[in-house]
């Protein structure tokens, strides 16, 4: 597998608004748009820095994945991801399983971005919720 570079950091926000006050206002990064992923109950903003990007989600949804995690981390947001740009995410998929490690997603579903992704299982991956990435 060819890790070509980390695509984005994925932060969990309770609300993006107020969430890209602090970025834009303060660190100075503008929001290139953002994006409803209903599949993932996601509402996303993509912030450019240098060759990666900060990935802010906003569960559109109590039941989602983002809820989910902000509900656990204390009613706060926080790192919920990283993802690693590949260039075949199909190989690499099958790469990390045949090597006996779990995946969440067997194949590769729809991301933000018009990005294919796939999760691997935080309990093979010591913890960390790793996405693979395959931009088109």
């Amino acid at each position: 597998m060819d890790i070509k570079n980390v695509d984005h950091i994925g932060i969990a926000v309770v609300n993006l608004d107020e969430a890209l006050k602090f970025y834009e206002d303060v660190l100075g990064l503008k929001c290139q748009g953002s994006e409803v992923v209903n599949d993932q109950k996601v509402r996303v903003g993509f912030l450019p820095v240098g060759d990666t990007e900060l990935e802010l989600l906003e569960s559109t949804s109590e039941d989602g994945p983002i809820a989910k995690f902000i509900e656990k981390n204390g009613g706060r947001g926080g790192i919920q991801h990283i993802a690693l740009r590949v260039d075949n995410i199909e190989d690499a998929i099958e790469e990390i399983k045949s090597k006996g490690y779990k995946m969440i997603d067997e194949k590769p579903r729809y991301g933000a971005g018009n990005a294919s992704i796939a999760f691997c299982h935080p309990k093979s991956t010591n913890g960390i919720l790793i996405e693979l990435s395959e931009r088109k």
